[in-house]
């Protein structure tokens, strides 16, 4: 019975996050660039993972409807206080290991275990797309982007509201391609970002 009560008291919670649908902006798709190197905690993720980093079937962004919304902002909710923040030396032993959560993890983690959350729910991998992106005080992240017709948004363990990318406070370096979960393109209009204060 205190489980049935807190997840009642979840969903309000996720009902009052993500009643309100974003409006559609002018610059709210990343430009993609030239394929790029994949980063390294990734390359090790796919080589234990091989049937999730292979091409992918790209029927384009996805439409960014009411129970869409709402199903993006509860899992990216539901993950950022279900997982605890560690470091990777603190929980697998080594400076740089990409894998899902079971109880906790770091930036990456969190983003992977968003994704696979979002692709049971049927969301296209084409569209669930690891990110990676420079803080304002220089230190490297890594963040969900889930690609949709109205723009991209920003799934995120340090922000509990999903956001469109260009009002993130980060500099955008590089996503996951869309037709491939193993490779990995450049971002050309992510410097552009202007950087402000980040939680």
């Amino acid at each position: 019975m205190r489980i049935k009560g807190l997840f009642v008291a979840f969903a309000a919670i996720v009902a009052m996050s993500s009643s309100a649908m974003p409006a559609p902006q002018k610059t709210a798709s990343m430009a993609i660039g030239n394929v790029t190197s994949q980063p390294i905690g990734h390359y090790e993720f796919c080589e234990r993972h091989t049937d999730e980093c292979g091409p992918t079937r790209n029927a384009g962004p996805v439409d960014l409807n009411a129970d869409t919304w709402a199903l993006v902002n509860q899992v990216n909710l539901r993950v950022n206080k279900t997982i605890t923040p560690a470091t990777d030396m603190e929980v697998y032993g080594q400076e740089e290991y990409w894998e899902y959560p079971k109880t906790a993890g770091d930036c990456e983690d969190f983003a992977l275990l968003k994704r696979r959350v979002l692709m049971q729910k049927g969301i296209s991998a084409a569209n669930l797309l690891m990110t990676v992106v420079r803080k304002p005080d220089g230190e490297g992240h890594a963040v969900l982007t889930l690609r949709t017709k109205q723009g991209d948004y920003i799934l995120d363990n340090l922000e509990d509201e999903v956001k469109v990318w260009n009002k993130t406070p980060y500099s955008y370096l590089k996503r996951q391609a869309s037709f491939n979960a193993g490779r990995w393109v450049t971002i050309e209009n992510g410097s552009d970002i202007l950087v402000g204060s980040v939680k």
